[in-house]
């Protein structure tokens, strides 16, 4: 037994040392690429609201029951805030605010579309939102970075509680997809595999590894399912395949986020540390 988990750690530190080595070029990029890939969903929802300008009135009067005036300064005002956020999180400006702008999108979304109860779509904009958290818990970071001298014991405990709330509402997506779908011997396998990097996230036990793990399950899901673009004759199923795509989108740069900014407290790879 001492010696198969011996064998194990040593294949385990091998393995981790080759995706280090690999990854290494790709280091420097991995923060901008998770940064725009959070905010890809707000950034296609904008433009798409844009383009159906027409359709979006219609939908919020006549089936959403909203007065034309409302419904007019409703989307012009998710539209502004969706790209103002957007590249303010792009930028790294006024963080803080950029999220909370995104957040409140979210949730007015959810609210203005009459999908609060939808629970694929519940699923979905919990990982996004958490892409969003993690965000939060950066800019903290940065912050206290920028004010090392002071006391900043307040701020350490925010910045450890966003990023264990960001690393649990990333893996909603993956959870809440991995039971839908035909099933076969390789779907249950990933799925399988998939789930148990997502409880390793959530607990915080190799996550960097975890989630390249789940970066690259649904990167290449999300090409072979939520593949839109060939889709030409339903607008109906192209839109709703390009509105997974995109949110999938998002919660694979907030995995690439953790990747970059870490687990934080809460977490059994920081923990390691401390002994």
């Amino acid at each position: 037994m001492t010696a198969m988990k011996s064998r194990l750690e040593n294949f385990s530190s091998t393995l981790e040392d080759i995706i280090d080595k690999v990854g290494q070029p790709l280091k420097p990029f991995i923060p901008v690429l998770a940064r725009f890939l959070i905010v890809a969903t707000f950034l296609e929802d904008s433009l798409r609201i844009s383009m159906q300008w027409g359709e979006q009135r219609s939908f919020m009067e006549q089936r959403r029951g909203f007065p034309p005036g409302l419904s007019h300064a409703f989307l012009s005002l998710n539209v502004i805030v969706m790209l103002c956020g957007s590249f303010m999180v792009i930028s790294k400006r006024h963080q803080e605010l950029a999220v909370y702008g995104l957040l409140g999108v979210v949730i007015s979304q959810a609210l203005g579309y009459g999908l609060l109860f939808d629970v694929s779509f519940f699923l979905r904009n919990l990982s996004v939102m958490g892409g969003l958290v993690m965000v939060l818990s950066d800019s903290i970071v940065r912050r206290r970075q920028m004010f090392a001298a002071l006391p900043q014991v307040s701020e350490t405990n925010k910045r450890t509680y966003l990023q264990l709330a960001g690393r649990i509402l990333l893996i909603f997506l993956f959870a809440g997809s991995a039971f839908h779908g035909d099933w076969s011997f390789a779907r249950a396998m990933v799925s399988l595999l998939g789930l148990m990097a997502c409880l390793m996230v959530a607990v915080g036990f190799k996550v960097k590894y975890s989630a390249i793990f789940l970066v690259l399950v649904l990167s290449i899901s999300n090409i072979l399912i939520n593949n839109f673009w060939s889709v030409s004759h339903n607008p109906f199923r192209r839109d709703f395949l390009k509105y997974d795509f995109f949110q999938t989108l998002s919660t694979v740069g907030g995995f690439l986020l953790l990747v970059s900014v870490g687990p934080g407290g809460y977490s059994f790879d920081e923990k390691k540390k401390d002994y």
